[in-house]
């Protein structure tokens, strides 16, 4: 079965391309890498049962050569949308991680990769059932 990315996924990386079309995409990825798999566990391994993966990595060099960084801002206002959204499992982003264990607060994050050149977001099951827009202002929201 060929892998794909749960319908959330492709639909934020749309916003993040439809918002920033001239961002650079040197760290993004959706799929296992070899470093992945060794590991074991990663919302980036596709699931056995149906083959979806459930998280993308989006390069923090949204702006391009303009600056400024605002992959900070946009992983705070995931953070946020994030109490109320249910497709999203966790973010890590610049040596932190929010989840709903510690009520959506970023903490430390301890994994081997600090995540410093972009931005992980892993979504749940929901993740595969919901395609809806997220409504994150720097990614395009009205609301």
């Amino acid at each position: 079965m060929k892998p794909r990315l749960c319908k959330a996924g492709i639909q934020l990386r749309e916003q993040f391309d439809d918002s920033f079309p001239d961002r650079d995409r040197t760290s993004d990825g959706w799929i296992a890498d070899a470093r992945h798999l060794a590991q074991g566990t990663s919302d980036h391994i596709p699931t056995p049962d149906k083959a979806i993966v459930f998280a993308i990595d989006v390069d923090r060099d949204v702006s391009g050569k303009t600056k400024p960084d605002l992959m900070p801002d946009i992983a705070d206002q995931l953070r946020i949308l994030a109490k109320t959204d249910k497709r999203i499992k966790y973010i890590i982003f610049a040596g932190k991680i929010a989840s709903a264990k510690s009520l959506w607060r970023w903490r430390t994050y301890t994994g081997i990769n600090k995540h410093d050149h972009h931005c992980h977001i892993s979504f749940t099951s929901k993740g595969d059932q919901d395609s809806s827009f997220f409504q994150i202002p720097l990614l395009g929201a009205t609301k």
